[in-house]
């Protein structure tokens, strides 16, 4: 299967309609896309924050049908475990957010289209996709 996951700000990228996200549609186009639980929570967060109004947040939940939201579960709780203990042995501590979203690409095995790949370099084993 052609699958990978989308860090939140390449969703973020796409969903304005941003002209950087058009370097994303190789990686993106023919692919069965899928973001993390977390990256859900966060639009929900960034929404509230910035005071949408009804008609925004609509526009984004029509955005969002385009993505599996991968669920949580035992297994993928210690993929989390382990990634973050993993980057802050090496002295370099990951956020908790971007934690979720590696955890995810690596417990599902699929690449992770991002635009902050230093925020991930922490991470053995994890196949990014960038512009």
């Amino acid at each position: 299967m052609n699958a990978a996951i989308v860090d939140t700000d390449v969703v973020s990228m796409l969903f304005k309609g941003d002209t950087r996200a058009l370097a994303y549609q190789p990686h993106i186009t023919g692919r069965l896309l899928g973001i993390s639980f977390m990256t859900l929570a966060e639009l929900e967060r960034w929404s509230l924050e910035r005071d949408w109004g009804q008609r925004r947040k609509q526009e984004l939940v029509q955005h969002l049908t385009r993505y599996v939201v991968l669920p949580v579960n035992r297994e993928l709780c210690d993929k989390w475990a382990e990634v973050s203990f993993a980057a802050r042995r090496k002295g370099r501590p990951i956020q908790t957010a971007d934690a979720w979203i590696a955890a995810s690409a690596l417990y599902y095995d699929v690449p992770l289209i991002t635009n902050n790949r230093s925020d991930y370099s922490a991470v053995d084993g994890l196949v990014l996709l960038s512009a």
